[in-house]
C-alpha cells in the first residue's frame, strides 16, 4: 500500500491538476486593483492632454499677424504646418470657453514658403522646424475604451465558461474535462468505511487486485472487465463504494457526474469525454468514476426530440472511447446509476460495462454494520443503547437513512444537553425519520381527537387479529408530517416476496380505520383518503400485475410505454379490450370491498377491545407494543402521560418544604405565647 501511495505521489507531481477548495480572494483582489489602476491612468492621461490644450490655445490668423508684426512672439516651433509660438509675456486670448491667460499658442498655417520665413527673419523670430511625430498618447486614449470593453467581455466569457476559481482555466479550455482527481492528501476511504454490501465489495476486490498486480492476470491471458456498473436504489452507498475502491487500490481516481458532460453547445460533451480518457491514459493505471450515468447514457433515438442532439453525441463518444481501450492500458471505468432500465444497450454489452454489481437495500446484518460505522464518532451511552434492536426496527432503510437517524439522535441529545446519546434519542430520531416530525402547533379538537383515536385503534386491532400480519410497533394520535395519526408496523424478519394471504391482510388493515369510523360514529371522514388510495393501488396490482385474481387468472394487463425522452410512465399501452378493462375495474372494486367487510367483522367481534385501545390513546396519545400487550390482557396502563415530566414532583417537594417551615414558625409563636403567660402569672 505504501508503494502504491509513493507512485501516486510521483505521478501527481507532473500530472495532477489541483482544484482550489475555496474562492481565492487575494487573486481576485489583485485583479481588481489592476483594472482600477488602468482606469486611473487613463483618466490621468486624459486630464494631462486636456490641460495641455488649455495651456496652448489656438488663435486666428489675423491675431497671429498682429502678434508677429508687434514683435510679441519670442520663438516658435513648426511641426508640419502647425505653428507653435511662445509669447515674450503672457497674453489674454479670447477662446470659445472665454478669455484665458496663456504663454503659448498654436496656429495652422495655410502654407509655408520663402516669403513666410522672410517675415519671421524681419522681426528677428527664433524658429525651428521639427518633423511631425505620431501621437501615440492620443491613439492610446482613443483605443482605451475599446480595450476596456474587450477585456471586460473576455473576463465575463471566462467566468461563464468556468474560468473562475474551481472551474476550467482559460477561454480555450471549454471542451476540457471537468473531472476532479483524487489525491493522496484527501481523506482516504477504504472498505472498512463501507458496510451493508458485502457481495459488491467481493466483486470489486478483483478490480483492485488487477490494478495492484496486472501482470499476474496478463500472464494467464485473462482480461479484467473494462467497466463495472453499480446499480441500486438512491442512498445505498454506490458513490462511497467507488471511493473505497480507489482508496484500496491506491491509484489515481477521476470522479465526475454524468451531467458534467452535457452542455447547451453541441460537441462540447464529446470533447470532454475524449479529453477525460486522454488524461486517464497518461496516468494509468487509474479509475474513472461516472456518477449518475443515466444523465448521459439514455437510449438513443427515443421520444420526439430527434436523434442527433448533444446528449447522443456525448454517448457515442463514450462508447467509442470505452471500446478503444487496449488490454494493457489498465484503465477501469466505474459508473453508478439507480435507473439501469433507461440505459442504452450498447453500454451494457461485454467489452464496455461487463459487470452489473447490485448494491441493494441492506438487510439486518447490513444495517447493523452501517450503524456501527456511523456511530464511531458519536458519544454513545453503552449501558442504555442497543444497536441490534435499532437495526431490527429500521427495515427498508438504506445507508443514507441510517446516517440521518444517527445524526438526528445526536442533535436531539445535544438539544437536551446530554453528555451521551442513549436509546431514547435513537427511538425519537427513528420516529421522526419514519413518521415525520411532531406538529405541536396543530391543536385538535376533542371530536377530531376522538375520531383519530378510533381510526388508529381500528388499524391496530385489525393488524393484531390478522394472521401473518406484521406486529404493531407504535400507535400515536399526535399529528406527524401530513398525518393526524400514525400506526407503525415492523416486520419480524426480512421479506422479499409476499403471499396472497399477506396482501389481503394488508388490505384489511388499511381499511380498518375507515371501518372503525363507520362502526362507532356511523359516518365517513377524509382521514381514510390515503388508506383508500394505497388499497386501490395494491388491489390493481393484484389483478393486473401479480395474477392474484380468480376471475381473470394469471395474466398481466397493460404494457408500459417507457419513452426515455419523455420520461417513464408518461403513457401506458393498453393491450386489452374495453370488456377486459371493465372486468379489471370490477375485480379491483370487489377486492377492496371484501377487505372492508373483513375488517368490519374483526372490529364487531372485539368492539370492547377497540374501545379500550381508543381510550388509552386519548389518555396517553402514544401507545407502543408493550402497552398493547397489557391492554390485550385487560390491564391498565400506569405510566406518565405523554409530555409530562418531573415538574410535579418538584412542586410537591417545594410545597411540603413550605408547609414544614410554616409549621416550625407556628410552634415558635405558640411557645412564646406560653412563656408570656407564665411570666404574667409569676408577677
Amino acid at each position: 500500500m505504501s508503494e502504491n501511495k509513493s507512485s501516486l505521489n510521483k505521478k501527481n507531481k507532473f500530472q495532477e491538476k489541483k482544484q482550489p477548495e475555496e474562492f481565492q480572494w487575494k487573486r481576485a483582489g489583485k485583479t481588481s486593483f489592476i483594472w482600477i489602476g488602468i482606469i486611473v491612468c487613463a483618466i490621468y492621461l486624459s486630464s494631462i492632454l486636456t490641460d495641455s490644450d488649455k495651456k496652448e490655445p489656438e488663435v486666428d490668423y489675423t491675431e497671429y499677424v498682429e502678434f508677429l508684426k508687434s514683435g510679441q512672439i519670442e520663438k516658435a516651433t513648426i511641426l508640419g504646418r502647425v505653428f507653435h509660438g511662445q509669447f515674450k509675456e503672457p497674453k489674454i486670448i479670447t477662446t470659445e470657453i472665454g478669455e484665458i491667460e496663456a504663454k503659448n499658442f498654436k496656429l495652422t498655417l495655410p502654407f509655408i514658403d520663402r516669403t513666410v520665413t522672410d517675415e519671421w527673419d524681419s522681426v528677428n523670430l527664433v524658429y525651428t522646424f521639427k518633423e511631425k511625430r505620431i501621437d501615440w498618447t492620443g491613439y492610446l486614449l482613443n483605443l482605451l475604451p475599446w480595450i476596456l470593453l474587450i477585456g471586460f467581455w473576455l473576463f465575463m466569457i471566462r467566468r461563464m465558461q468556468g474560468g473562475g476559481p474551481g472551474g476550467v482555466k482559460g477561454i480555450f479550455n471549454f471542451g476540457k474535462s471537468r473531472a476532479s482527481l483524487w489525491t493522496s492528501d484527501q481523506p482516504l476511504v477504504t472498505f472498512k468505511d463501507v458496510a451493508g454490501c458485502e457481495e459488491a465489495k467481493e466483486e470489486l476486490k478483483e478490480v483492485i487486485h488487477f490494478l495492484k498486480s496486472p501482470k499476474r492476470f496478463q500472464k494467464l491471458g485473462a482480461t479484467v472487465p473494462k467497466g463495472a456498473l453499480l446499480v441500486g436504489p438512491p442512498g445505498t452507498g454506490k458513490t462511497l463504494l467507488a471511493r473505497a475502491v480507489a482508496g484500496e487500490a491506491g491509484v489515481p481516481f477521476y470522479s465526475l457526474s454524468g451531467a458534467d458532460f452535457v452542455e447547451m453547445f453541441v460537441g462540447v460533451g464529446a470533447s470532454r469525454v475524449r479529453d477525460l480518457f486522454e488524461q486517464s491514459k497518461k496516468t494509468s493505471p487509474c479509475i474513472i468514476f461516472i456518477d449518475e450515468l443515466d444523465a448521459v447514457g439514455r437510449q438513443r433515438g427515443a421520444g420526439i426530440g430527434g436523434g442527433h442532439d448533444e446528449r447522443e453525441q456525448t454517448l457515442n463518444a463514450l462508447l467509442v472511447e470505452m471500446d478503444g481501450f487496449d488490454n494493457t492500458q489498465n484503465v477501469i471505468v466505474i459508473a453508478a446509476t439507480n435507473r439501469p432500465d433507461v440505459l442504452d444497450k450498447a453500454l451494457l454489452r461485454p467489452g464496455r460495462f461487463d459487470r452489473q454489481i447490485v448494491v441493494d437495500v441492506p438487510d439486518y446484518l447490513g444495517r447493523l454494520g452501517i450503524l456501527k460505522v456511523h456511530t464511531k464518532k458519536v458519544v454513545l451511552n453503552r449501558r442504555k443503547i442497543n444497536l441490534s434492536d435499532l437495526a431490527k426496527g429500521t427495515p427498508g432503510m438504506v445507508g443514507a437513512d441510517l446516517a440521518n437517524v444517527v445524526n438526528e439522535a445526536a442533535l436531539l441529545a445535544a438539544r437536551k444537553r446530554k453528555r451521551s446519546v442513549d436509546n431514547d434519542d435513537f427511538e425519537e430520531a427513528k420516529d421522526k425519520v419514519m413518521m415525520g416530525i411532531q406538529r405541536k402547533s396543530m391543536v385538535l379538537s376533542d371530536e377530531e381527537k376522538e375520531v383519530t383515536a378510533y381510526h388508529e385503534a381500528g388499524h391496530a386491532l385489525v393488524a393484531l387479529k390478522t394472521k401473518g400480519a406484521d406486529p404493531v410497533h407504535k400507535i400515536t394520535i399526535i399529528p406527524r408530517g401530513r398525518a393526524m395519526g400514525v400506526t407503525m408496523q415492523l416486520p419480524l424478519s426480512e421479506k422479499h416476496g409476499y403471499t396472497r394471504d399477506y396482501v389481503e391482510g394488508r388490505l384489511a388493515i388499511l381499511m380498518g380505520g375507515r371501518s372503525a369510523e363507520m362502526l362507532i360514529f356511523n359516518q365517513m371522514t377524509t382521514g381514510a383518503g390515503n388508506d383508500i388510495e394505497q388499497a386501490t393501488e395494491i388491489s390493481r396490482k393484484m389483478v393486473a400485475e401479480w395474477g392474484m385474481s380468480d376471475l381473470l387468472g394469471p395474466m398481466t394487463f397493460g404494457k408500459k410505454n417507457e419513452e426515455v425522452f419523455l420520461g417513464r410512465e408518461i403513457q401506458s399501452n393498453r393491450n386489452y379490450s374495453e370488456v377486459t378493462a371493465r372486468m379489471i375495474d370490477e375485480e379491483v372494486s370487489r377486492i377492496v370491498r371484501e377487505a372492508q367487510r373483513a375488517s368490519e367483522e374483526i372490529l364487531r367481534k372485539d368492539i370492547e377491545l377497540l374501545h379500550r385501545i381508543a381510550k388509552e390513546l386519548l389518555k396517553y396519545e402514544t401507545v407502543d407494543s408493550k402497552d398493547l400487550g397489557k391492554i390485550l390482557k385487560g390491564q391498565r396502563l400506569t405510566r406518565r402521560l405523554n409530555g409530562s415530566n418531573n415538574s410535579r414532583k418538584k412542586t410537591k417537594a417545594k410545597k411540603t418544604y413550605k408547609d414544614k417551615s410554616n409549621y416550625k414558625q407556628n410552634n415558635l409563636r405558640n411557645k412564646n405565647k406560653e412563656l408570656d403567660v407564665k411570666k404574667e402569672a409569676i408577677k
